[in-house]
This record gives C-alpha cells, structure tokens and sequence, in this order.
C-alpha cells in the first residue's frame, strides 16, 4: 500500500446542534485562541466574564458577546458549556459555583500542583460535572495526522520521541506568571508530556531537571527531562525558553522514530509566537524511499482550540464516545509532572570519589 499524506485525519467532526459557551477569564489566550477559534468554528459565544470587569468589557466589546457582571450570572445561563480560561489557583471556585452536571473545560493545567487537581477531580466527581481539561495540543491538526499515521502502521513500532525546544518565550504576556512558583513545566511543557502520554502510555517514571534563568525572576524556563519507558522506548525533552539570539538556530520541533519510519513537526505557534510560523508535518513512511510533506490543514492555533470544545460538545450531546483528556485522564498528566519536579528537586546520582 502506498502512503497517501492526504488520508490522515486531521480535523475534529463538528457537533451537529452546538451549546453557547460561557467563557471564565478575559486573558490574552481568549482572545488569541479561544474565542477565535469557536467564531471559526461557528460555536455560539453567549458571554465572559472575569473579576476585572472592564477587561471583560472590552473583550467583549471586541467580539459583540455580552459581558457578565458577577459569576453567578455566568453559571446561570441556561445549557451551556462552561469555558474556565482562569488562572490555575482559580479553577476549583469556578467549578464549585457551576450547576451539577454542567459540562466544563478546564484550562490547563489542573490546579496549581497534584493536590489541586485531586480537589478539582473531588469536585468534579461531587457535581457530576461533564469536564475535561484543555490539553488542546491533541487536536492540532499536525498531531491528529501523526496518531492517524501511527495507528496505520506507517512508522512501525515508536522507539524513539525527542522534543527540542530553543526559543524566546514572551512570558510577560501572562503576567500572573511572573511570581508563579511553578512555571516551565506547569504551564507549557505539560502539553508535551501530555501528548507523549497519549502517544506512548503512561511512563514509568522520569529523571528531570527544571530551572530558571540569572537573566530574569521567573521560577522556570528551562527543562531537561527523559521519561522511563523500559529498555524500548527511548523518550527525551530539551527545553529552551531563553535562546534569545535571533531566529536562525531557534527551534520547536519534535522528532518521531519507529521501527520502520519516522515523523518530523515544528510546532510554528511558538516561534514568534503568537504570531507563529506554519506548522510542518513530514513523515518517511513504511516502505518508502524518502520524507513525504504532509500539506496540513490548519495550525495549533486556532484550529486544536476547535477540537478541542468540539469533543466536548459531541460527546455532551452523545455523538462521541470518548471524552478526551477528561478529568480523570488528565490527573495523570498532572500526576506526571508532580513526579517531574519531585525529580528535579532531588539530588543527581553522585560521581564516585577517586582513590
């Protein structure tokens, strides 16, 4: 058989009668992704609303939405999809303040550490919430292909997965970072690791190292970890926020290894980001002679962000089966990113003394 690139999925079915959105947060990714992507999409946005008020406002303003005066006008509109666009401190009051039942998505990550996404997962469980977390990066069209050529076979086996990042990250977009005790891996190499563990199953364990840098205050942004899948499967990241010395040796790229092809993908939001660059997808097939260019169909942005509510919404409406990253699944990335920096902050294998 021979690969065709233009037979790997890459889009989301769209539900057939979509639920307005109720969006918690008026931050810079509501405007850059989220809403967007629903206008793209057709999703019906009913409305925002954040603590500062005139920042709701003039979003709301921007895409002709209403702008909600306290949480507990947001909550009562009538069958919503609730949208948490919220710090990750925040999300456990916005879940508690929701109708039993109600559908959620949960931006990432889960709570601020372990202990807060078990609150949010107690809280879910308590309320019958319909939830899921906003690990988006599943369903950017690059990565959708990628599982859609795994699953035929194409690479054979996966052995090897490395994620290298060499970037100049604008952190101060988000200004709640900047005094965040957890950074680097909390709040963007989670979505790697949340991928990996789509791709590959849950790891073993694993051996990282997450530190800052002298030239700022933020807690992280720079990150080496190997996650443990046996004598197999080799899997490594190399984080680089700080590589800010012109885009000519800058990165974001993964690499995909089988035991009979393999993929490459530059993730393009991220460089230059938010403006980005295309995303790329090549894979060198089972059988073939050379790298084939997967021409794709959309970016991370804003298109993974339709996706993303749009499972959600077919599987509220019970035209999906599978609720992807819900809560339950999603406390295992967390889980595993707990386990990273309880890995970072332990000592290293110390070097034998010489006699």
């Amino acid at each position: 058989m021979t690969f065709s690139p233009s037979s790997l999925a890459q889009s989301w079915p769209l539900p057939a009668s979509p639920r307005p959105i109720v969006t918690f947060g008026a931050g810079s990714i509501v405007g850059d992704a989220h809403f967007p992507a629903y206008c793209k999409a057709g999703f019906p946005i009913a409305g925002i609303y954040d603590p500062d008020i005139a920042k709701a406002e003039t979003l709301a303003a921007e895409w002709g939405v209403k702008a909600y005066r306290n949480p507990e006008e947001a909550a009562s509109v009538e069958g919503a999809i609730f949208d948490l666009a919220t710090p990750p401190q925040f999300h456990a009051a916005v879940l508690k303040a929701l109708p039993d039942g109600a559908p959620a998505l949960i931006q990432k990550p889960m709570g601020a550490d372990l202990a807060g996404a078990t609150e949010i997962l107690k809280i879910c469980r308590q309320k019958k919430l319909v939830a899921a977390v906003n690990f988006q990066l599943r369903f950017a069209p690059m990565m959708l292909a990628l599982k859609d050529a795994i699953a035929k076979g194409w690479l054979g086996e996966v052995v090897d997965f490395d994620a290298w990042l060499a970037l100049d990250t604008p952190w101060q977009l988000w200004e709640f970072l900047l005094k965040a005790p957890r950074v680097e891996l909390a709040l963007h190499s989670i979505h790697y690791l949340d991928l990996i563990r789509q791709l590959l199953g849950d790891p073993k364990g694993v051996h990282a190292k997450t530190l800052g840098h002298p030239n700022h205050a933020i807690a992280q942004t720079r990150t080496s970890a190997i996650l443990d899948y046996g004598d197999t499967v080799r899997c490594a990241l190399s984080i680089n926020h700080d590589h800010k010395f012109g885009r000519k040796y800058q990165a974001c790229e993964f690499r995909v290894c089988g035991t009979e092809g393999a993929a490459y993908l530059k993730l393009g939001v991220n460089l230059d980001y938010p403006r980005g660059e295309p995303d790329i997808l090549e894979i060198y097939p089972k059988g073939g002679d050379g790298w084939v260019s997967v021409p794709l169909q959309g970016a991370w942005f804003p298109d993974a962000f339709v996706g993303r509510m749009a499972n959600l919404q077919r599987f509220v409406a019970g035209e999906d089966a599978e609720l992807v990253s819900s809560v339950e699944d999603a406390w295992n990335t967390m889980a595993l990113i707990e386990a990273a920096y309880q890995s970072s902050a332990a000592p290293a294998t110390p070097l034998a003394t010489r006699p």
